[in-house]
């Protein structure tokens, strides 16, 4: 969250007072939450917090009180509940209870730079249940908006080394500072002293992974719709207290910082990073959008692929469909139809008596058309071959929205391009092609790409088997040889390339 006047920073000066920012920094909460209707990935919010599970529901949390509620991860709505007020909470699950931090004024929120941290627990996130009550919040930093800090803006994380429990927080308006909580009582540790770890940031969130902790902040200018310049970029380290170095080996401190995602796809100025982990080597990054170009310019959830690169996280564009070529990263084989290979005709020249001066034309691609009457009326078995750009090789994906979703995709159907012949799993955890989508449950498909790049495909549902499947998933149990198996990330077996057509 932004104060309303920002000082000179890397030579330029921002003015953000404006009738849009006063509007968002004054009015109740109840104007960019309450409104809030389900919509399919985007939901309204501003200042998102690390999105939390509880009882099979996802929750985020946003500036002015209040949050979103999902029961899939896709489908998201108002009813989340947080008092306080104030800006840019976070959240996380601490044994059986889960602890709130949050800024009250700071950053320009009715109380110029006198901002404060206050820290809270609840042992549910559902309004509705029995035990759900919070504690009386107490304070843990403060700023008297003389100091070169605004304390505004934290987030939390758990150690899991060390078992210990750290914040940051601070704006544009000074230094990023850290401070150690008591992950038992989430108050301040007796005698801690901040230390700054940052600047020109804000919005900062902190991650352990592999060895390294990573600073993320939020850079550039906000609350101005679709003319909101925020990225967010990464710093890391091997101490928690850093020092916070990017990939060319700047400091925080003096303004490093390597990008993890910015505007792209009609939607502009992702701050306030979040990461969740979905499963080993499947992981996702949750933020507010600045502006949505699709939906009026207004701020959304948005919530991506999390990849690491050479130790870095970057975020993926999230996955739209489309035609694509199938492949096992297992050996580098095709999922196909298992049907006839039909040869394409072709003038040929033996290759040691080729005349240059014959002229040379391009060979047609082989066509649907040209080999659907060759294949059964029925169901048809699914193999793995050479891929040799064939029409039984070729697979279009296509999101089904009436179908839902999960954290960060929707379902999608996988039929063979040009038909409506569809991918399905069997009860005895094996795959066929039926002759049409039905959109029962074993045809559709969940897609989510791997921190390494790569994709696992699950079907929704396995017949005769209860509930959503988040176990197996599409394996090359051999060369030539598509099933499904339990998920291993360490195994090429159930990793696959999507190559676009």
């Amino acid at each position: 969250m932004r104060q309303i006047c920002r000082p000179i920073i890397n030579g330029f000066s921002f003015n953000l007072l404006t009738i849009n920012i006063l509007t968002f920094l004054f009015f109740p909460s109840s104007l960019f939450t309450n409104r809030v209707a389900a919509q399919t990935g985007a939901p309204y919010i501003h200042d998102p917090s690390t999105i939390a599970e509880c009882d099979g529901k996802y929750y985020t949390y946003g500036t002015g009180g209040g949050g979103l509620i999902s029961e899939d991860g896709w489908n998201w709505h108002s009813g989340a509940e947080r008092p306080g007020g104030g800006a840019a909470p976070d959240v996380l699950k601490i044994g059986d209870r889960y602890l709130f931090i949050y800024g009250a004024t700071g950053g320009g929120l009715g109380g110029g730079h006198n901002g404060r941290i206050l820290t809270m627990w609840n042992r549910s996130l559902d309004p509705q249940s029995p035990v759900f009550a919070f504690t009386t919040a107490v304070e843990v930093a403060s700023s008297d908006g003389m100091e070169d800090c605004d304390a505004i803006d934290p987030c939390l994380m758990l150690d899991p080394t060390t078992g210990r429990l750290w914040t940051t927080y601070g704006t544009y308006f000074g230094a990023i500072r850290l401070i150690e909580l008591d992950p038992k009582t989430g108050f301040r540790v007796k005698g801690n002293v901040e230390k700054d770890v940052a600047i020109d940031c804000e919005a900062t969130d902190l991650i352990y992974r592999d060895g390294w902790y990573y600073l993320l902040g939020t850079h550039g200018t906000c609350c101005d719709g679709v003319n909101s310049t925020y990225n967010i970029v990464v710093g890391r380290s091997r101490a928690v207290t850093g020092p916070y170095l990017d990939n060319v080996g700047r400091d925080m401190l003096q303004g490093g910082g390597r990008m993890v995602i910015a505007a792209s796809d009609r939607v502009c100025g992702p701050g306030h990073f979040g990461r969740t982990v979905i499963d080993e080597g499947v992981e996702v990054m949750s933020c507010h959008f600045e502006a949505d170009f699709e939906r009026s310019g207004r701020s959304v959830l948005g919530i991506r692929p999390l990849l690491w690169r050479d130790g870095w996280p970057e975020a993926a564009k999230p996955f739209k469909g489309g035609a694509y070529s199938i492949i096992s990263v297992r050996r580098g084989y095709s999922l196909e139809l298992a049907v006839d290979f039909v040869r394409i005709q072709q003038e040929r020249q033996a290759f040691w008596r080729i005349d240059p001066n014959t002229p040379v034309h391009p060979i047609a691609p082989q066509q649907l058309s040209d080999v659907v009457d060759t294949w059964p009326q029925g169901e048809i078995a699914i193999r793995c071959s050479d891929y040799m750009m064939r029409p039984h090789q070729h697979w279009t994906i296509t999101p089904v929205p009436e179908a839902g979703g999960y954290l960060g995709g929707q379902y999608c159907k996988i039929t063979i391009s040009d038909t409506e012949r569809a991918l399905a799993t069997t009860a005895d955890l094996e795959l066929t092609t039926v002759p049409a989508f039905t959109g029962a449950p074993e045809q559709l498909w969940r897609i989510e790409q791997l921190t390494d790049g790569y994709y696992r495909l699950l079907p929704k549902a396995i017949p005769g088997r209860e509930g959503i499947n988040t176990r197996f998933v599409l394996f090359s149990a051999a060369d030539s040889t598509p099933t499904l198996a339990e998920w291993d990330f360490n195994s090429d077996n159930a990793k696959w390339k999507l190559d676009a057509q």
